[in-house]
């Protein structure tokens, strides 16, 4: 069975199962891993989305976008919106299937982490420092950028895809990501907070609704802006 609602879902859980499974493993209380820090974060991210990508491609999306962003540009890009719901309808019911696989996986140390902060990290993204324009800015250009360079990425043999991807991926974790989490994509963000909403989790404090707008509508205006410079030099 496949198809590319299948690719997105199974590519887009594999990708949240191991990106959020790495800030747990970091963050909760008990964990072999705990308090490995960034490195250990950015370069799982990172890995995640590599694999993300072949598993995603296995089972039936040939793009495989992982990232609402990527469907975006696309259909800019095309002006075909034909599948759009297609691919992101996987993309965020993957994520949140990848957030349920990660809070199973470690359901122990949810039980005993009583930091609501550590808990909500493992499932979506806040700010550093809340500034509305400034997280809003840093969610758009750090998207706007990966946009342009999966472009640039069509020009080279398509098999050093997944691998390029993955290290674009790692070197926005490290040199963006410390504003607001680097989410880049509305699926990874909005799929796991509506879990962290539902979950039943001892001291998992609120879901941040009055955030939960910019990783959604940053990442989508970055899309757009990524997608227009694209065509400047086409």
């Amino acid at each position: 069975m496949s198809s590319i609602f299948i690719g997105e879902l199974a590519g887009t859980a594999s990708l949240i199962y191991l990106g959020n499974g790495v800030v747990a493993n970091v963050l909760l209380k008990g964990t072999k891993g705990h308090q490995t820090g960034l490195l250990a974060i950015a370069a799982a991210w990172a890995f995640a989305v590599t694999i993300g990508i072949f598993i995603s491609t296995y089972f039936g999306s040939p793009g495989a976008h992982l990232n609402p962003i990527v469907t975006i540009a696309g259909c800019v890009k095309s002006g075909d919106w034909s599948l759009f719901t297609t691919y992101v309808g996987g993309q965020f019911l993957g994520a949140m299937l990848g957030q349920l696989l990660v809070w199973i996986h470690y359901h122990p140390h949810y039980q005993v982490t009583e930091d609501p902060g550590a808990i909500k990290a493992s499932f979506c993204t806040d700010p550093a420092i809340k500034s509305w324009p400034f997280n809003f800015i840093s969610e758009a250009f750090a998207s706007a950028l990966i946009i342009v360079a999966l472009g640039t990425f069509s020009t080279i043999e398509h098999g050093l895809g997944p691998f390029l991807v993955g290290i674009l991926v790692w070197a926005v974790g490290l040199a963006l990501g410390g504003t607001t989490g680097y989410a880049v994509n509305p699926a990874r963000d909005l799929g796991p907070r509506i879990m962290h909403f539902i979950l039943p989790i001892p001291h998992k404090g609120k879901s941040d609704w009055e955030y939960a707008w910019i990783p959604v509508l940053g990442p989508s205006a970055g899309a757009l802006i990524g997608a227009y410079l694209l065509t400047l030099n086409s």
